[in-house]
């Protein structure tokens, strides 16, 4: 066993830091993302055994740790659906920050018990010569993670539509928010002066934790279902946050560099589906967006022309530009490889086909890459709204696969709309947009979508699993 400045010790957290940038970067492109998340995974490795060969580590604990997490992790990776795929990241976002937070408690336990010197010398070489700063970084810790927590948890149970998806509201809800972080700031002042020795700081990190996991819950339940992208990669982003605060607690270098680059990652992440939204963090956080019933300010006027699924080959049969538009309904339907499979029937046919994902779409950062990357759609066909908005007007065919907020011209065209200057996927500029929907429901975000009544939208009723498939069959027929 070594000193937490050994040579040895230090070159594997280098190593794993290393690593972890590197797989990083790789994941930015789908091509290589596969090798990035594996050679984040052996950078994980190495700071594991670094950390196995600090100076007074049980190895039993840590085996039954280990054992314990692989368990729930295979059975998850084989059990859960693509479709619960979100709220599965929202609840490990969740955990990240749960483990901090019981860092942050255990730590100041053993401080309580062990005597400042003698934990000072149980942190090993490097630990600070003063109990502030260790006292300070618990209660970050213990904050920042008890509210990733509660927070996930809420996030997790609107995504699965345990409770409702849309924006919990009640009056002097901000005012609340703002006594709880009042009460949390007090007693985490409290809780650094007096110090785990006296009964008032302890009894005071308690609180802190309680209060905290409260604003947690009243901090998420207040944002809208259409917005659980941005939460989630806020969350994210808190998890890292709060798992390097507490290697700052537990002086572990491996810990800080991972924790920063998740909390980094995270911010930058949330910033981009912000400027998505053409909306601000605080917008998203407190405006309670997506509370209304399906209803904009400008009257939606116009004919809804159903098509059936043969008149709908003919369209995409004679079309020779093609560009299918994903949502959250072409998750929830599984209906991906049906998708990819009518693309390739398409190229066969001298069809260009390509898929155009807008960066909110779905219920998670990346929701509509994961499922098309799983059906095996060439990296190279998928675009952004950039690309194509521009080109819209040469499109043949824009198919529309259960996607609602993300294509809604109200965001162009009606200055009183919710979504007002939010970038689009500009469909209803094709050719021939068809749209496939259950039904004439609004979105998630909860507004009524005037591109169903566009005279060149076409609705193709029905499962889209079902529809595509029949889609298919009549390429295949003919």
């Amino acid at each position: 066993m070594f000193e937490s400045d050994h040579p040895l010790i230090t070159s594997l957290y280098i190593v794993a830091a290393v690593l972890f940038i590197i797989g990083l970067k790789m994941l930015n492109r789908a091509t290589t993302a596969r090798r990035g998340n594996l050679i984040s995974g052996v950078g994980m490795l190495a700071a594991i055994v670094a950390t196995c060969l600090l100076k007074g580590m049980t190895f039993g604990w840590i085996l039954f740790g280990a054992v314990v997490g692989s368990a729930i992790g295979a059975v998850a990776a084989y059990a859960v659906k693509m479709t619960a795929m979100p709220e599965m990241v929202g609840l490990f976002n969740g955990f990240g920050g749960l483990a901090s937070m019981l860092v942050a408690w255990a730590e100041f336990h053993k401080w309580r018990v062990e005597g400042w010197v003698k934990y000072h010398q149980l942190l090993g070489t490097g630990a600070p010569d003063s109990p502030l700063f260790t006292a300070v970084a618990t209660v970050f810790t213990a904050i920042v993670g008890a509210v990733t927590f509660s927070g996930s948890v809420v996030a997790f149970l609107k995504l699965g539509e345990w409770i409702t998806g849309k924006p919990i509201l009640f009056r002097g809800q901000r005012w609340v928010n703002a006594a709880l972080v009042g009460m949390i700031l007090v007693t985490a002042v409290l809780m650094v002066v007096r110090g785990p020795q006296d009964i008032t700081g302890y009894g005071a990190l308690v609180v802190v934790i309680v209060l905290s996991l409260l604003l947690g819950v009243t901090s998420v339940i207040p944002i809208g279902g259409a917005d659980m992208p941005v939460v989630i990669s806020l969350l994210n982003s808190y998890s890292g946050v709060a798992a390097a605060a507490a290697g700052f607690i537990l002086l572990n270098t491996g810990l800080i560099v991972a924790g920063s680059l998740v909390g980094a990652s995270g911010l930058i992440l949330t910033n981009i589906m912000c400027k998505a939204m053409n909306r601000s963090l605080a917008n998203v956080l407190f405006s309670g967006f997506g509370s209304g019933e399906g209803t904009t300010s400008a009257a939606v006027q116009g004919e809804v022309k159903p098509i059936s699924v043969e008149d709908a080959y003919y369209i995409l049969e004679a079309a020779r530009s093609v560009v299918f538009v994903p949502g959250y309904g072409m998750a929830v339907a599984q209906a991906q490889h049906v998708v990819r499979e009518l693309g390739q029937l398409l190229e066969k046919n001298g069809a260009e086909v390509r898929y155009c994902i807008h960066p909110v779409a779905g219920r998670m950062p990346g929701h509509m890459n994961v499922l098309l990357a799983e059906a095996n759609v060439p990296y190279e066909q998928l675009v952004e709204p950039g690309d194509v908005n521009p080109v819209m007007d040469t499109v043949d065919v824009a198919v529309v696969i259960g996607a609602n907020d993300v294509v809604n011209p109200a965001a162009r065209e009606d200055p009183s709309s919710p979504l007002w200057g939010m970038p689009i996927i500009e469909v209803d500029r094709a050719r021939t947009c068809i749209v496939l929907k259950r039904s004439m429901r609004a979105g998630f975000a909860g507004v009524e979508n005037p591109l169903f009544y566009k005279p060149n939208t076409r609705m193709l009723f029905g499962d889209a699993k079902a529809t595509v498939s029949a889609l298919v069959s009549e390429f295949k027929s003919e």
